[in-house]
């Protein structure tokens, strides 16, 4: 069940207003904001949300998916929309975007950094590549495992694809995304040659073909919050996920996790606009400021880096090596032309090859 978190701010002299003003007020104001639970849901709830909320008096649904864009696309195509502002991962945006579910967002709206400088020149280049979405986070997909768990330890992707010399289940997202590349990358192929091996036949009967290999110790999951609870559990003893949700079980809870960055798939995450939305000014508004300099920085806490230069000074020192960013040699941009172009026909195939 989606948690649903009501946050209302406003002044008790609003609250005496006539019924005849507030109802049409409240309406006005209630606006859907959707991202991915767990700690990163709480972080943003912290330094997005309820600041914003506390500021303009505001009142925000505030709820969870799995992220995709199934539900987008069926509001949008029911003319029945539900929601006015989704974090969306990068990966999924363009073709979203492309299909005409998002709205078009005017760059050149956004407020100059905190020092000053322009937004065009403050965001890092990716984080505004899309009309339709503007820049949260720098993330990435790794694989934790249990240090306290017996056997060996694993160090790379190749490792994770070896049962034999590491056994134990291995606990993925179910989606092609990442998971295709990461077979790829196990059987051989090189981390910038990825997405054109994967852009043939041959290289997704070969990404296929690998993922065979562990295929009967794969336990899927469909929600990142599902990741460490199963190594936590024992139900898997290597865990595909957001960096961000094994950082906070090891600094938060004090878990015995330990990340492997090699291959590691990074991207950006962006605040969107579901198109039809009849919030749209208001969601600009929220989006200017949850992507300003200071509620950007915030996003460190779970260690998902900003994407605003300015963000930095306010990004404490000791949480800089647990970011994606320090780790960039390690790892593979994820594609999201790639899956833009290729999403809709690999995600068939995939739910095909589940079946066998």
């Amino acid at each position: 069940m989606r948690s649903k978190l009501r946050l209302m701010a406003g002044t008790a002299a609003l609250a005496l207003a006539s019924l005849s003003m507030a109802a049409p007020m409240a309406q006005a104001e209630s606006m859907t904001v959707v991202s991915f639970g767990g700690a990163y849901g709480a972080t943003q709830k912290k330094h997005m949300i309820d600041p914003f909320v506390a500021e303009t008096g505001a009142e925000i649904l505030f709820e969870d998916y799995s992220g995709g864009i199934a539900e987008i696309k069926a509001q949008v195509e029911a003319g029945n929309i539900q929601w006015d502002v989704v974090d969306i991962e990068v990966i999924d945006l363009e073709r979203a975007c492309s299909e005409g579910l998002l709205e078009v967002i005017d760059h050149s709206i956004l407020p100059p950094g905190e020092d000053g400088v322009a937004a065009a020149d403050d965001f890092i280049p990716a984080a505004l590549d899309s009309e339709c979405g503007v820049g949260v986070i720098v993330w990435t997909i790794i694989y934790a495992y249990n240090t306290e768990a017996d056997g060996p330890q694993p160090s790379s992707i190749v490792d994770f694809f070896d049962t034999e010399g590491f056994p134990g289940k291995r606990a993925l997202r179910k989606r092609p995304q990442v998971n295709m590349e990461w077979a790829l990358i196990a059987d051989g192929v090189a981390k910038d040659e990825v997405y054109d091996v994967l852009a043939t036949e041959e290289g997704q009967a070969r990404a296929f073909a690998k993922l065979d290999t562990i295929k009967d110790d794969i336990v899927w999951f469909d929600s990142w919050s599902q990741a460490p609870q199963l190594l936590n559990d024992g139900g898997a003893s290597m865990v595909q996920s957001a960096n961000g949700r094994i950082f906070s079980a090891i600094k938060e809870d004090g878990k015995p996790f330990e990340m492997v960055w090699d291959s590691h798939v990074y991207d950006l995450d962006v605040w969107s606009i579901v198109a039809g939305s009849d919030q749209k000014e208001q969601a600009l508004e929220f989006i200017k400021y949850a992507t300003g300099s200071v509620p950007l920085s915030g996003m460190a806490d779970v260690a998902y880096g900003p994407t605003r230069k300015s963000s930095a000074p306010h990004v404490p020192a000791e949480v800089v090596e647990d970011l994606p960013t320090a780790h960039m040699d390690k790892g593979v941009k994820a594609d999201g032309i790639f899956w833009a172009d290729y999403g809709e026909s690999l995600g068939e195939a995939f739910n095909e090859w589940l079946l066998k």
